[in-house]
């Protein structure tokens, strides 16, 4: 196992190259046995010029076939997150590059106009931030995804948002008109309400209690908002399902979804130096109750399966949830998004109507 890399307020502790290098690096000691701390990680970002934006999925696992990500790699650094191995594809480390070496696209904004102008786009409902959070800290100065939502509000477009950062608020301005519209919908995910777990689990995302004021300021001005009780961590966190359901519920929430924890390829090495280090005494239950769900291992790709896995466990979950959201009147299938308003709006050089 890669010796633990102690890096303050980043969620993995190691940085394997990905799967796809040659060359693998690793610290070792210089030998003169003297402590010496190595310096923080600062949060480095490059830009990468798209030639396309929307990216298009069949999977039956996902109410939507198509998505936009402004940026790849998450400062927020969860530790579960399932985006992780998509770095590889870039030569980076799915640890703590993923966190700290990140990637802006500027030009999605222009991209998505380009793409949804073509005469041969069929509109339905576009998911953002369905990789990496779109409202992560490097947009407060970057402003991708701003732009993005302005783009599809002149096209009123709708957009399904799946977030935990607390600068979708800023941007009221254009989801409030949106979704009286039937435009949008986001989903604030809630993971647990402790907040020295979440701090070490989720190092640079808001802490839960702020998540929770997220959803009391959004549907206060008409946005409506899904509880995401996600990932739920069996032997950690599965024991807060209900009351993160109710916590949403008081906050405003209309509907709540819920997801189990992911492990899919270099994850699962990430996840278990995690546990070692932050919670020895409850590793083992928690990867055997893994294991349990997925036939012996410690994820199953299967759609169908890989969200919430199966058997007795599982099942127990699944009719948990079943049962607190129909106790609280949370609401499981949204409603479509509008799509029938959409329309390009005029572009430069156009004829004009005649009438």
């Amino acid at each position: 196992m890669t010796a633990a890399i102690k890096s303050p307020g980043r969620g993995a502790t190691s940085n394997e190259a990905g799967r796809f290098e040659r060359f693998t690096t690793e610290l070792t000691e210089d030998g003169w046995d003297l402590p010496e701390e190595l310096p923080p990680l600062r949060t480095e970002v490059r830009e990468e010029m798209a030639r396309n934006l929307i990216t298009y999925n069949k999977s039956p696992d996902l109410p939507f076939d198509r998505s936009i990500n402004p940026y790849r790699g998450c400062e927020h650094g969860c530790v579960y997150c399932f985006a992780r191995p998509t770095h590889a594809y870039l030569g980076l480390s799915p640890g703590l590059d993923f966190e700290t070496r990140l990637v802006a696209r500027p030009n999605a904004a222009e991209l998505l106009r380009r793409e949804l102008s073509a005469r041969s786009y069929k509109v339905a409902t576009i998911a953002l931030g369905t990789n990496t959070d779109p409202y992560q800290p490097i947009e407060k100065n970057r402003k991708i995804t701003r732009s993005c939502l302005k783009v599809l509000r002149d096209f009123q477009h709708p957009v399904g948002i799946v977030t935990k950062g607390t600068l979708i608020e800023r941007d009221l301005d254009i989801l409030a008109p949106m979704a009286r519209n039937g435009l949008v919908r986001v989903g604030i995910s809630l993971t647990t309400l402790d907040r020295d777990l979440s701090r070490r689990m989720e190092p640079r995302a808001p802490s839960p209690q702020r998540r929770l004021g997220m959803i009391r300021n959004l549907t206060e001005a008409g946005v409506p908002v899904r509880v995401m009780t996600s990932p739920v961590i069996p032997g950690l966190t599965d024991h807060e399902l209900e009351i993160l359901l109710e916590a949403g519920k008081q906050a405003g929430a209309d509907a709540a979804s819920w997801i189990m924890l992911r492990l899919p390829r270099e994850v699962s090495a990430l996840w278990r130096e995690w546990l070692i280090e932050h919670q020895p005494g409850r590793a083992e239950k928690v990867m055997a109750r893994l294991r349990e769900m997925h036939g012996g291992r410690e994820y199953d790709p299967r759609w169908g399966h890989r969200m919430r896995g199966e058997g007795t466990y599982a099942e127990m979950i699944a009719q948990r949830f079943k049962a607190a959201v129909k106790r609280l009147g949370l609401s499981t299938d949204m409603p479509p998004l509008n799509c029938a308003a959409f329309a390009p709006p005029p572009q430069p050089g156009d004829q004009l109507a005649l009438f």
